[in-house]
This record gives structure tokens, C-alpha cells and sequence, in this order.
């Protein structure tokens, strides 16, 4: 006896739509938790560590150098950005 399935157009749908949706949800909590294990093991730049960096290389910071590092470093990441947006929008 040879067992047959068939499935109809719309069961076709459901289970793929089905499947999509269970994707996505694993996709998204897989990816948060990748995302948080990278910023334990690589944390944003704080003013602290910039204090810090600047006396292993023997200076003594002063806040207004610290304050002018901090700045680069965000006009850097909205230059960034900036890039980005206009790629995506060619």
C-alpha cells in the first residue's frame, strides 16, 4: 500500500507561514543574546577608560581633554551613520 500525502494550497501556506513566524522568533532572541554577550565582552567607551588609557600613557588628563576625546569619538560614530544612510539610500 503506498501512502499518499497530499496537502492543499492553503494548508501549504499555513505551515509556511507558520514556520516563517517560528523563525523569526527564535532569530530574534538568538540574536539579543549574541548582542548582549558582545557588549559584556567589549563594553561602550566610557569617560573612565579614556582617563584611564590616557595615564598607562603617562599624561594626566584633564577633563577638557577627556570631554574633547569623547566628542571625537561620537562625531565619528555619527559620521558613520551618516555613511550608512546615504549607502542605503543610493
Amino acid at each position: 500500500m503506498i501512502l499518499s500525502m497530499t496537502l492543499e494550497i492553503w494548508q501549504f501556506i499555513i505551515i509556511l507561514l507558520l514556520v516563517l513566524i517560528i523563525a523569526a522568533i527564535a532569530t530574534f532572541f538568538i540574536t539579543r543574546k549574541i548582542f548582549a554577550n558582545q557588549l559584556k565582552k567589549n563594553p561602550p567607551v566610557s569617560e573612565a577608560m579614556i582617563r584611564a588609557m590616557m595615564t598607562q600613557m603617562g599624561r594626566t588628563p584633564s577633563e577638557k581633554q577627556v570631554r574633547a576625546v569623547m566628542r571625537s569619538m561620537e562625531d565619528e560614530k555619527t559620521k558613520e551613520e551618516r555613511a550608512k544612510k546615504a549607502a542605503k539610500n543610493k
